[in-house]
């Protein structure tokens, strides 16, 4: 017998605990992926930036993931970025209003750098990671949330994924 998702929230909220354990975990978590994407995109746009402009200035940033500080290239950053990035996220446009705003230069081999603007620009964008977080996790317990992911990260290990 194969189970059909639920398509609402609320018809979810009505069934038992042994009916929701029947529930397909690819459509959920692909559910969860899509409005948690949109969530965070929606409140990091109502603050002026993009989610890949903040991950552009992240990957230049010594101060963050990049290890040493050293300009790259539009694809290079694709690279570091891909698993992560969204179909629909164009880094050459999100460099372009980056560069508008002092935020990045290119050098003439192409490789983007960040400024010292750019810098302060991340560590201002970056205060705001915990407001959304906590509009995100409200009315969830963090050993509730570690649970969920332990469940994920065993059901990942199941199929043949990498957890790393």
């Amino acid at each position: 017998m194969t189970t059909r998702p639920v398509s609402s929230l609320s018809s979810v909220s009505s069934l038992s605990d042994a009916e929701l354990a029947t529930q397909p975990a690819a459509y959920w978590t692909g559910v969860a992926y899509e409005a948690l994407i949109a969530f965070t995109r929606a409140q990091q746009a109502e603050l002026g930036f993009t989610q890949p402009q903040f991950w552009l200035l992240r990957n230049l940033s010594k101060h963050d993931i990049s290890p040493d500080g050293q300009g790259m290239t539009v694809p290079e950053l694709q690279q570091a970025m891909r698993s992560y990035l969204r179909f629909e996220d164009d880094l050459h446009a999100e460099a372009q209003v980056l560069l508008e705003r002092g935020w990045l230069t290119r050098d003439g081999e192409g490789r983007l750098w960040i400024t010292e603007a750019g810098e302060e620009a991340r560590t201002g964008l970056k205060r705001h990671a915990p407001e959304i977080r906590g509009r995100i996790h409200e009315g969830i317990e963090d050993a509730d949330y570690v649970t969920a992911l332990k469940v994920l990260r065993q059901m990942i290990r199941n199929t043949g994924g990498a957890v790393d």
